[in-house]
């Protein structure tokens, strides 16, 4: 079965139920659904694999119980059934639980809802997911797997939850370059759908039960949302991580100066949400001189905090931090005193459509040492795209290019070296990428109708030449009558 024809096919169904409105909907009600699912194949799996194993979800409630049967509960008796299952697990007693999976259980489902009304439409719905996607298999992961990022994309245009999805050739290119080595702790501050966790978690090979515990014990997310937080458990659920140490907070509202040795890490990969505010208490979180409403600017001042020394990050930034002064200046001037800003990648504008069409950027920098120069490299429309669309979105091999110069670094017209010292000099402006800003110069009004003026005179002056020339050309009196023509339109 391809994906295409079970995200159809689920779309089908719910959109005859009232109470499902718009993608973003439809997504929930299909996530909390596949974490259930995937949470009750991992109850399977504790039971045969552990010996100190405990019961997680009442038996009552786990998916096998009432969602495997196709013609088990339906219409309102299924309806009655979910509505005691969400109360049930939200209340789970979780003094006793060493695994902290039915603290899992308990935060997730306390963030979601159940949107259909529905109870035959949900029936349908289920059976279908049963249909399609099983655990058992290679196959049924999968389609799971592509299902699920269908789905991430499809939050593109489902209005604000667009802002937690980061296209994957995206995420994929920073995780490779920064290059975490099992073993290392990667969090991301700001997870979202936990996209760049999952490139970490696809990058390794675990062969062991041993690599497969670390795996487990170093992959951390902070996100503050419920919606993207439940998107992401399910995730990284689906990619191995059996209990995934998401925390469902805020990043931000923790002071700086209050991180101790056990919260910091080897490994940053991030996109932070960026054009938005947060207010001035949370804004406290950091030193006065850094302080800033712009959320993308307290993720950064959070992120070099939270690095160990050596630690490495790469993270997508808007063009407002690049140029941008005042607070903003002083930031770059932190970051470029105690990191090494190694490289900044401009990416083409339309990456993020149709979410933002603000022009972003990836930074790469290892904290402990200062800044000596840094590489600027401006990535390309790839030829035969005006631009990225939902429809037509970046692929990894966009990136083919920066890859190829990553290693060999060399000067081209989309590339270069900036020494420090010019940065500084340059008021810590890092907006040198090299693509051309459209400005409009607005003039006082006598200057504008002056310009005007000498212009209309210049052009006037040009005909002139031209009816000049024609008249040589031609007889006398044909030049004549073109000039008496011209002379009585002006008039």
């Amino acid at each position: 079965m391809a994906v295409s024809n079970t995200t159809k096919a689920l779309k089908d169904i719910m959109r005859i139920d009232a109470g499902i409105n718009g993608d973003a909907q439809y997504i929930e009600q299909i996530t909390w659904m596949l974490f259930l699912k995937a949470f009750d194949y991992k109850e399977r799996e504790w039971e045969l694999t552990e010996d100190d194993y405990y019961s997680v979800i009442p038996e009552f409630y786990r998916w096998g119980t009432w969602a495997d049967n196709a013609e088990g509960m339906t219409g309102d008796t299924l309806l009655e059934h979910i509505n005691n299952m969400f109360r049930a697990l939200r209340n789970l007693d979780t003094s006793e639980d060493p695994k902290k999976r039915k603290w899992l259980i308990r935060s997730v489902m306390d963030g979601v809802n159940n949107f259909m009304k529905s109870g035959t439409e949900l029936r349908k719905v289920v059976n279908k997911i049963n249909e399609d996607i099983s655990f058992d298999d290679v196959k049924g992961t999968h389609l799971f797997n592509g299902l699920y990022e269908t789905m991430l994309k499809d939050l593109q245009s489902a209005g604000k939850a667009g802002e937690f999805y980061t296209p994957r050739p995206v995420t994929r290119f920073i995780v490779e370059q920064v290059n975490p080595k099992l073993g290392e702790t990667v969090l991301d501050p700001a997870c979202g759908t936990g996209g760049f966790l999952t490139s970490v978690v696809d990058k390794f090979t675990v062969s062991t039960t041993e690599e497969y515990a670390t795996l487990q014990q170093t992959i951390r997310g902070i996100e503050k949302k419920p919606f993207p937080y439940l998107l992401c458990i399910t995730n990284l659920i689906a990619h191995g991580i059996d209990v995934p140490n998401i925390s469902h907070d805020n990043t931000l509202r923790t002071p700086i100066s209050d991180y101790a040795a056990k919260d910091k890490v080897d490994v940053i990969v991030t996109n932070p949400p960026f054009g938005g505010a947060e207010n001035k208490a949370i804004s406290q979180s950091v030193p006065a001189e850094l302080r800033n409403t712009e959320t993308a600017d307290l993720f950064l001042v959070h992120i070099m905090a939270l690095l160990k020394d050596g630690g490495r990050c790469g993270l997508v930034l808007p063009d407002g931090f690049l140029f941008g002064i005042g607070v903003k200046s002083a930031i770059k001037r932190k970051l470029l005193e105690e990191n090494d800003l190694h490289t900044i990648v401009r990416l083409p504008k339309s990456v993020f459509a149709p979410y933002t069409s603000i022009n972003t950027n990836l930074l790469f920098f290892t904290k402990g040492k200062p800044t000596q120069g840094v590489w600027f490299y401006r990535l390309e429309m790839p030829e035969g795209y005006k631009h990225f669309s939902k429809t037509k979105s970046m692929q990894d091999a966009h990136f083919d290019a920066v890859r190829k110069w990553w290693d060999k670094r060399t000067e081209s017209d989309i590339s270069k070296y900036v020494p420090v010292a010019d940065i500084v000099a340059g008021e810590y402006n890092l907006d040198l990428c090299g693509f051309p800003h459209e400005t409009v110069e607005i003039l006082p009004p006598d200057e504008f109708i002056a310009n005007y003026l000498n212009e209309k005179n210049a052009i006037s002056a040009r005909i002139e030449s031209i009816l000049g020339r024609i008249g040589m050309a031609m007889d006398l009196p044909m030049a004549q009558e073109i000039a008496s023509s011209r002379d009585g339109s002006e008039a």
